[in-house]
């Protein structure tokens, strides 16, 4: 999920104001309620017998006044309306599924399986009810709501993990979202949209910075990882050093974070603006997939404050249910967190994401892709050693020499292969296979891997 929303983005405007349409069956300015957005003043004529119509999508329903029946009816319809426009809500049969397995305490597989597959149409309705409330908050105030809430799945994940000292699994998880966004991801989105078009573009000056910030996070996972080795014959305790640089880390990532989102929202927004070739195509084509808004700001506050909480309840159960599958299956922490949450928690934009791709809007792709894995790097991460500093947890920078090599080398691949402003299928394909060659590698990596005394350590020293 990226910080600023690629919906959002294709969007022409951020429905701030209420659409204005002639009176042949279309909305009217105005005819809003607290719920739907209508205001009062429409109904303020009507007795219990009187009916107004309701017009949007050019249907027409009558309407009571009574207000125990009509808002109701209107709960009703906001329900239906918000389901049906995803045929991943489907899978929402799996949340009471999953959480009658945590609360009973059937067999951890069963637990982990069912409570899986309940949390990827509520990530979906997550990031919905984000999009639909940060739409008439303006650019700004909305890219921060993009931005809080773009990876909450994972962040609610790990904070749970984190509170069960569940620190492999946290990092794990965090490797695993930034490496499935960087390859995963943009490799599909290479490939399939390679398949349509010979070569595709995309704004290189944008990717350009997003490489850089990438590299900065690099940075910050390398140097915690160098200096463990560094100090590995040393008097000094390593853990205390490291915790300490980990801490110190943190607050300037979370620095460089904040400046990035003024960076993209503020002073350069122009750089981060689609500049299609064809203005007039583009915008015909951007009218065509315009979406209404289906929910308005106290509707969509609601649904997430819900889904919310629906997440957290699934993610304690999958959590809690890791441990006796590692020690049924002998599958490790390390490829849990990093190859299947993130698959959970991004299962639904990964899809939207290369469909963008396939309508050769790159410029979108990419920030899906990148924009997301910074998200997790430069804030997710950081935040969560902070969270882990206030509830007395050692939750550090410091990755597995192994697990920070690979996020070095994936980003040195992806930042070689977007520097140039253009894609195509081979450059998918290279991602892909990356990708898959790092989670063969994750599949048999143990959990109980050291860094000592390690080829870093006798090369330091």
């Amino acid at each position: 999920m990226s910080s600023v929303s690629f919906r959002t983005q294709v969007r022409s405007h951020t429905f701030s104001h209420t659409r204005s349409m002639s009176g042949n069956g279309s909305l009217r300015s105005g005819e809003r309620t607290a719920l739907l957005g209508r205001s009062r003043s429409s109904y303020s004529g009507l007795t219990a017998h009187e009916h107004d119509e309701d017009t949007q999508g050019g249907h027409h329903h009558p309407k009571d006044s009574r207000i125990w029946i009509r808002w109701p009816q209107e709960l009703v319809r906001l329900t239906w309306s918000t389901l049906v426009r995803d045929y991943v809500n489907v899978l929402l049969v799996f949340v009471p599924l999953g959480i009658v397995a945590g609360a009973l305490h059937w067999d951890s597989t069963a637990i982990f399986i069912l409570n899986f597959f309940a949390i990827v149409p509520l990530a979906s309705l997550l990031s919905f009810a984000t999009e639909e409330l940060a739409a008439v908050m303006g650019q700004a105030l909305g890219g921060l709501m993009n931005a809080t809430f773009g990876n909450a799945v994972e962040l609610i994940v790990s904070i749970i993990a984190l509170r069960g000292n569940q620190i492999r699994v946290v990092q794990a998880s965090m490797l695993g979202s930034i490496l499935s966004n960087i390859l995963l991801v943009l490799g599909c989105c290479f490939f399939v949209g390679g398949l349509r078009y010979p070569e595709q573009t995309f704004n290189s000056t944008v990717a350009s910075t997003m490489s850089s910030l990438m590299a900065v996070a690099s940075a910050s996972l390398i140097i915690p990882a160098t200096l463990y080795a560094a100090l590995s014959g040393s008097s000094a305790s390593r853990e205390d050093n490291i915790l300490f640089l980990s801490h110190g880390t943190s607050i300037i990532l979370l620095i460089i974070y904040v400046m990035y989102l003024y960076f993209q929202l503020r002073s350069h927004a122009e750089l981060f603006e689609e500049t299609p070739s064809n203005a007039a195509e583009e915008g015909a084509a951007e009218a065509e997939e315009e979406e209404e808004r289906v929910l308005t700001p106290l509707a969509a506050t609601v649904v997430l404050i819900v889904v919310t909480v629906l997440v957290a309840v699934c993610a304690d159960y999958l959590v809690g249910s890791i441990d006796p599958i590692v020690a049924k299956t002998g599958i490790s922490k390390t490829f849990i967190g990093l190859v299947l949450i993130p698959i959970v928690g991004n299962a639904a934009e990964h899809v939207t994401a290369v469909v963008v791709a396939y309508k050769d809007k790159m410029d979108l792709a990419i920030g899906v892709a990148i924009g997301s894995s910074l998200q997790i790097a430069l804030f997710v991460t950081p935040f969560l050693v902070i969270l882990g500093w206030i509830m007395k947890v050692d939750m550090t920078l410091r990755f597995e020499v192994f697990e920070t090599v690979a996020f070095f080398i994936s980003g040195l691949v992806v930042t070689l292969l977007i520097q140039d402003g253009k894609s195509n299928y081979l450059e998918g394909g290279m991602c892909l296979g990356m990708y898959i060659i790092l989670a063969l590698a994750f599949f048999v990596y143990p959990d109980d891997a050291s860094n000592a005394p390690g080829i870093l350590a006798r090369l330091i020293n």
